[in-house]
């Protein structure tokens, strides 16, 4: 019989658990990465499990190569095909500003200042102005924005 207790070896315990283990950890730690090694491990220990005698340094590598496979084909069949989000700059809250012309709250002195938008300031990066000046925003690093002088349209 294929599960006696004479024919559970430590390999196929080791990897069961192992493949249990990286699957579970991706439910504590999602990113998709532990989930295709808890799948690599399976399979290792499919063939450990239909196949005895397997060397430990064969069924490393088997694991090693299967993980290399299984990342790959998540990343090229499955990462890119994500729904795309209808509020993409939602919880980018510095991001939602690029395009706002806004005034300067304080002077940009030395390439900073600062500028309130709704009622949070938001320190701004850009070249030298003067306090009240009007400034667009063009995009964000972080928390800081970065702005140019608005020019008026004429």
């Amino acid at each position: 019989m294929l599960f006696e207790t004479d024919s559970l070896r430590m390999d196929v315990t080791i990897w069961a658990a192992a493949a249990l283990l990286l699957m579970a950890a991706e439910t504590i730690i999602p990113g998709a990465f532990l989930l295709w090694m808890g799948i690599a491990a399976g399979v290792v220990f499919v063939i450990v499990l239909l196949i005895p005698g397997i060397p430990v340094l064969a069924q490393v590598a088997a694991f090693v190569v299967l993980s290399f496979i299984t990342i790959l084909l998540y990343r090229k069949f499955i990462r890119g095909r994500e729904r795309k989000s209808d509020h993409p700059t939602l919880n980018r809250r510095a991001a939602q500003h690029v395009g706002k012309i806004v005034a300067l709250e304080q002077a940009i002195i030395g390439g900073r200042g600062r500028v309130k938008i709704g009622d949070a300031f938001w320190v701004v990066q850009g070249p030298d102005l003067a306090l009240g000046s009007r400034v667009r925003i063009t995009g964000s690093d972080g928390v800081n924005l970065s702005v140019e002088a608005d020019t008026p349209s004429a």
